[in-house]
């Protein structure tokens, strides 16, 4: 006897819906049972895409090429037969686009510091696909757990400069889930202020009431010298 389909069950024949731009895709749609021929229609955002039909219960599958962001929109499929009403719906699927991230950029509010002071670094990718997820390096050497990033923020790390190894080459590098990209940020270096000696401002004061007591006593020379002048007269 005629039997109805059941609901289509639409998957990705790679198993993955994470892509890149201008990667090449199939859906499969596929009902379990059912009475045959069967036609396939994939919507995208209740647009039809494509109509595939088949004799019997073998899937149909669909080919796109992933082109530009506006096909990241919602799939789905629907399997029609001769005693179908309306059809059976599938599932959803929404594709993930997969961007490189581009090479970060390690700043920090200031360029110079000295013993004792604290500092920030901020990293940051202006592009890629998040998760971002960011390593803070001294030299070679790592000095930050793996900062991962939901948002399009700035991973920040605070130091405490408390020698002057401290003032090494600092570096971050950043990852998503975009293959072999690993990028890594230029290079820091923190300067070190300079201090101004405690006794600078004493030996300035005390040359400022120096001079002031030469001036005054070039000035009190003419009256005591010359009334005493004239009295000897």
């Amino acid at each position: 006897f005629p039997e109805m389909l059941s609901n289509p069950r639409l998957i990705p024949v790679h198993r993955t819906l994470n892509v890149v731009m201008n990667q090449n895709v199939t859906l499969s749609c596929h009902s379990d049972s059912g009475s045959p021929p069967v036609r396939y229609t994939l919507f995208k955002c209740n647009q039809k895409v494509s109509t595939l039909n088949r004799p019997d219960l073998t899937p149909g599958l669909f080919n796109l090429t992933i082109n530009s962001a506006s096909d990241m929109g919602e799939y789905k499929c629907k399997a029609e037969n001769n005693i179908s009403s309306g059809g059976k719906y599938s599932n959803s699927l929404n594709f993930t686009l997969l961007e490189p991230i581009s090479k970060p950029v390690l700043s920090s509010p200031t360029s110079q510091a000295k013993k004792g002071q604290n500092v920030t670094l901020s990293c940051l990718s202006e592009n890629g696909s998040l998760p971002i997820t960011y390593v803070f390096f001294k030299g070679k050497q790592s000095i930050s757990h793996p900062v991962k990033m939901y948002k399009s923020k700035a991973a920040v790390i605070f130091l405490f400069i408390n020698s002057s190894s401290d003032f090494g080459t600092y570096k971050c590098k950043a990852e998503n889930s975009f293959r072999n990209n690993t990028k890594y940020s230029n290079s820091f270096n923190f300067t070190l202020a300079e201090e101004r000696s405690h006794s600078q401002p004493l030996i300035i004061s005390l040359g400022l009431v120096l001079f002031l007591f030469v001036i005054g006593f070039a000035l009190a020379i003419p009256l005591f010298i010359i009334p005493s002048y004239k009295a000897s007269e």
